[in-house]
């Protein structure tokens, strides 16, 4: 083959690669959430099998019983220390407020490039805890349920997402990415489990059946 096709048919392999790499580039999310990994389905499903199986009860909650969105470190509150772990390029101001960023939401696929687009969502909700056990619990002990960094509890989502979803449990309410579900009920599982909580017979048989494939 003479030297100029040749040259000629690497020069358009090389900006077909070019091409497909840019529309990549261009769908792929310009952000992923940052939620503590969850444990694996094998051990979500052995921690489920030991969960207390219980009816629930909202008599007395108050979503004030949980302070939330407590100082984590200097003038930093925990939303704004979940704004800054899941998204990117986040700049904050003196006073921690996040003014420019770019966040994934996992739940539906999102990305959104205003803080104000975006809720941190407890992923056990306030109100479940409650039916499920935390009536019981101290007030030092529901503050370190609702702002705990550590398990797979807090993400940041969008916002009309999270408040579709409210107090939801997954017999209910899952992520409408299903791409993003083994991770969710993977999480939920670990977050019940640390904490002691119950679950409902409709929760756990969701659960288990989402857990079969994860």
């Amino acid at each position: 083959m003479p030297r100029f096709y040749a040259r000629r048919r690497l020069g358009v392999a090389a900006a077909a690669t070019a091409l497909i790499s840019s529309v990549a580039l261009f769908n792929a999310p310009t952000a992923s959430a940052a939620l503590p990994t969850p444990v694996s389905g094998a051990t979500a499903r052995s921690y489920l099998a030991t969960l207390t199986v219980a009816t629930e009860d909202r008599t007395g909650y108050n979503r004030d019983l949980f302070p939330h969105w407590i100082t984590q470190s200097g003038t930093c509150n925990t939303r704004e220390v979940v704004l800054k772990r899941d998204g990117t390029n986040v700049v904050q101001d003196s006073s921690c407020a996040a003014t420019s960023g770019s966040w994934y939401s996992p739940y539906d696929g999102a990305t959104w490039s205003a803080a104000s687009d975006v809720d941190i969502d407890h992923l056990v909700p306030l109100a479940e805890a409650w039916d499920s056990g935390a009536d019981s619990w101290t007030t030092s002990r529901r503050q370190a349920f609702a702002n705990d960094l550590t398990r797979p509890q807090l993400i940041a989502v969008t916002d009309n997402v999270n408040q579709a979803k409210g107090d939801q449990d997954p017999a209910t309410w899952m992520p409408s990415r299903t791409a993003y579900r083994c991770t969710y009920v993977r999480a939920w599982v670990q977050v019940k489990y640390y904490y002691d909580l119950s679950v409902d017979p409709a929760e756990k048989s969701a659960l288990t059946n989402y857990l079969a494939s994860c």
